[in-house]
């Protein structure tokens, strides 16, 4: 044993004596030389493979003198012999023997401003050094505390970005070595981490991370709150890896801080908020991580829920389709920090950047799976922040809030739910959206199931029927939810909506009747349909067969209030329009409705509108109005007490449009078949004179409808007119003959052909010879008119009228052919009448 110390010793003694050349050129001036010293002792040594214990001897010479090289002017004698050190640090058996002289050196090189390392690829080395150091000598570097956190503050800032890194890896493996020291000073790191947490290069950042872990885990504790927010933004991080970093450590933390506890509820949103990560990799190990952490809660408060382990582990019913059931720890850990939660996300859910907001409803989400029917202790806040968030610009954050939403109505009892949310529909000015309770109360309905739901369905369409709910807003959204209402409950329920099948058909036509988008429109049509397909009703005319009676009593309530702005008068055309034949069969209870809005101190506007659609139905009344024949036994009294005194002349240009209206409603009864010629006789007197009058109107379609009027009029009951009645019209068809509007004149000359046409064998041509005098006369100044289809249409109805009187209209053809601009016409009617005499 001697004899080996001897022979180890005199091998030292070689080496250094080689090496003393080599040492006393390191303090020579010239560079050069200093540099070939250096990389000549790192040949001697280090790439010789020395045995261990040589190195050691050899690096306790060494050491000062290339410690002192560290700090020479030129940049590659103070690389080589970084080099060396580390070699030696890695080799020798007991590297911790340098300390003392290794920690001051690269405490100055690193630590301090003012003798810094200048070289930022140096300056990693060092680090590297110090790294290495770290990782050989372990405990020993307990007495060096102070140093190695002075290095490290510096270092973790150094504008080189590897710089960065290698010391939060130093970091890192500083903290495990000496923790029962490294907790004194921990706090004093956490600064610089923080000012480096958001550097542009991704691998510093999840260096930082991974650092920051560290420091806490290994720190008191008490700084968790200095780093959290700093941790919460790199949730959003572009880099997966950033992401994956934040979740291994704050997974770390939820199961090995010895003060955990008392940060569940900081830490808890970071760690689910991983389970919606975009990338599969990183969902998998938060939810792995959760997992843990659940079960190492349920371990240590095993006796606190022993009840809940033995008797809660089935589902509630109605699960969440797709849905795995956390554990009960993790389901308690989220129920018994709810309340700090809640606040928590109402606040983020309002954050200006779009990406927050999308992490917070994702959150929300999980959170309420995990709470099931707890949320019921926090449902006013979380249903305060719904109605918020559904209003949101990012429909991401709309779609997640709907979800949570469900999750509400698959968990909460509904009854609960109802107090509150047809409350804030009934009264929607409380909030910023007044359509936000309907959104937020479709989602909840969607997700009940249909036995749970069943027994609320009368409550809630009553609320959903009422006027201030379906009749108040036109918004488009707000029409568009209180239709998703309705839709959720016809999907839920099917054919349990029968009991409520009028409400939702009112609310269904008041969206109808409020809606401005066609789209709408339809979309509420066909939720008419639904309603009739899961009743099992064959079409349309069924379901208001079923319920007619029951809506025109709900219209008749309000009638008096009417105006053209008033939703109520477009439900009463949507009524009457799609349930086609069906209307007629309560035109008893119909007619005293038209008969109020339609009375002549009525909005002017309701009532033009009114007349345009009665027009409309009327022209196929046996399809609609007179269905079953009863309209025509309310005919005679529409007309007397409706349309007559609408056509009472009045000045302006709207009371005009009322009469053109109420003219074509006119027509629409003369044509349809409404009136019989037995009650249109009975009429004529009081209706003639207001005929002939709008034959004056300013409008020309006022004045081609009453010409129309008169000839369907005369059609129905011309035969059996009074000649004086008849001497009444043709003097103010003769004045359109001079209409300038070449419709009305047409118009005009067609009628006065039926007028003749008419005169039978109670109209004595003799007796009435001047009128028909005056009639020839007036016909034949327009048989010389300038347009040829004039003068074809008044030779036509001269010969339709010259068996009435042949001899007085040949007289007067005669007197005026020579007058005439062309005898052509006056030839071609003279040939006529004498083809009547032979």
């Amino acid at each position: 044993m001697a004899a080996m110390v001897v022979e180890e010793e005199h091998a030292v003694s070689e080496v250094l004596r080689g090496l003393a050349r080599h040492l006393n050129c390191l303090n020579e001036d010239n560079k050069a030389t200093r540099k070939r010293a250096l990389e000549a002792i790192k040949r001697e040594t280090i790439d010789k493979k020395l045995s261990s214990s040589i190195l050691q001897e050899v690096f306790a010479t060494l050491l000062s003198p290339l410690l002192k090289c560290l700090a020479d002017p030129m940049e590659r004698c103070r690389e080589t012999a970084i080099s060396t050190i580390t070699e030696f640090i890695r080799f020798v058996p007991h590297p911790e023997e340098s300390l003392p002289y290794l920690i001051p050196t690269l405490t100055q090189r690193l630590g301090d401003r003012e003798l810094q390392e200048p070289s930022e690829e140096l300056r990693l080395s060092a680090m590297e050094l110090l790294t290495l150091t770290v990782e050989v000598c372990g405990k020993h570097l307990a007495p060096y505390l102070n140093d190695m956190i002075t290095i490290l503050q510096r270092t973790i800032v150094d504008p080189f970005p590897d710089v960065k890194r290698e010391s939060c890896k130093c970091t890192v493996k500083f903290s495990s070595s000496v923790p029962e020291h490294f907790h004194m000073q921990a706090e004093s790191l956490v600064k610089p981490l923080m000012q480096t947490i958001a550097h542009q290069h991704s691998r510093v950042r999840v260096s930082v991370i991974e650092a920051t872990g560290a420091v806490i885990q290994h720190g008191t504790g008490k700084n968790v709150d200095d780093v959290l927010s700093h941790l919460a933004q790199r949730l959003f991080d572009d880099s997966p890896q950033v992401r994956r970093a934040i979740t291994l450590v704050v997974g770390d933390w939820l199961l090995h801080l010895r003060d955990r506890y008392s940060y569940f509820a900081k830490l808890i949103p970071l760690l689910l908020s991983g389970i919606n990560d975009e990338i599969p990799e990183i969902r998998l190990q938060a939810v792995d991580l959760w997992r843990q952490v659940g079960s190492q809660w349920e371990k240590e408060n095993e006796d606190d829920i022993k009840d809940k382990l033995d008797f809660l582990l089935t589902p509630p019913s109605h699960y969440p389709t797709g849905e795995e059931r956390p554990g009960l720890g993790c389901r308690e850990l989220v129920v018994r920090n709810l309340s700090k939660l809640v606040p928590a996300i109402s606040n983020d859910l309002t954050d200006w950047l779009a990406s927050t907001r999308i992490r917070t409803s994702q959150l929300l989400y999980v959170l309420l799976l995990h709470a099931e029917d707890h949320c019921t202790q926090h449902l006013q806040p979380v249903l305060a922040l719904l109605y918020r968030a559904c209003s949101d610009a990012e429909k991401d954050v709309v779609r997640n809030c709907l979800k949570a939403a469900q999750l509400l109505g698959t968990f909460v009892p509904l009854e609960i739910l109802l107090n509150l949310l047809l409350d804030r529909v009934t009264d929607p000015t409380t909030s910023s959206h007044p359509w936000a309770p309907l959104k937020v109360m479709s989602a909840v309905l969607g997700g009940c199931s249909k036995s749970l739901l069943q027994p609320h369905l009368q409550q809630i369409a009553s609320t959903l029927a009422q006027p201030d709910v379906c009749q108040e807003y036109q918004q488009v959204m707000y029409l568009e939810q209180l239709l998703a209402c309705v839709d959720v409950l016809l999907q839920q329920c099917e054919a349990d909506v029968g009991p409520v099948s009028l409400q939702l058909l009112q609310v269904l036509v008041a969206v109808q009747s409020l809606s401005t988008e066609p789209q709408l429109s339809e979309k509420a049509l066909e939720s008419v349909r639904l309603l009739c397909k899961v009743q099992g009703l064959p079409s349309l005319m069924e379901l208001y067969r079923q319920h007619m009676a029951q809506l025109l009593d709900w219209l008749y309530a309000s009638i008096n209030s009417w105006s053209s702005y008033t939703p109520q008068r477009l439900q009463l055309h949507i009524i009457m329009v799609q349930s086609g034949p069906v209307v007629g069969e309560f035109v008893g209870q119909l007619m005293p409705l038209l008969h109020i809005c339609l009375q002549s101190d009525k909005d002017p506007e309701m009532r033009m509108n009114f007349f345009t659609m009665l027009a409309k139905l009327l022209l196929d009344a046996k399809n609609t109005l007179d269905s079953q024949g009863h309209f025509q036994n309310e005919s005679e009294k529409f007309v007397s007490d409706v349309l007559l005194p609408n056509l009472i002349w009045q000045a302006g240009r709207t009371a005009g449009a009322v009469r053109t209206a109420a003219l074509s409603c006119l027509l629409a009864v003369l044509h349809g078949g409404t009136i019989s010629p037995a009650q249109l006789l009975g009429l004529e007197q009081k209706l003639s004179p207001q005929v002939l009058s709008a034959l004056e109107e300013d409008s020309p379609m006022a004045r081609t409808l009453a010409c129309r009027s008169l000839a369907t009029m005369l059609g129905l009951i011309g035969s059996e007119l009074h000649p004086e009645a008849l001497n009444k019209i043709y003097p103010e068809l003769l004045k359109r003959l001079d209409d300038s509007s070449e419709g009305v004149r047409q118009v005009a000359l067609q009628t006065i052909g039926l007028w003749l046409s008419n005169l039978n064998k109670n109209y004595n041509a003799e007796v009435f010879s001047s009128h028909l005098e005056f009639l020839f006369q007036q016909l034949l100044l327009h048989l010389d008119d300038p347009d040829s289809s004039v003068q074809d249409q008044v030779l036509g109805v001269l010969k339709q009228g010259s068996t009435v009187h042949p001899a007085l209209l040949k007289k007067e053809v005669v007197a005026v052919r020579d007058k005439q601009r062309s005898p052509l016409y006056c030839d071609q009617l003279l040939q006529h009448l004498g083809s009547l005499t032979n």
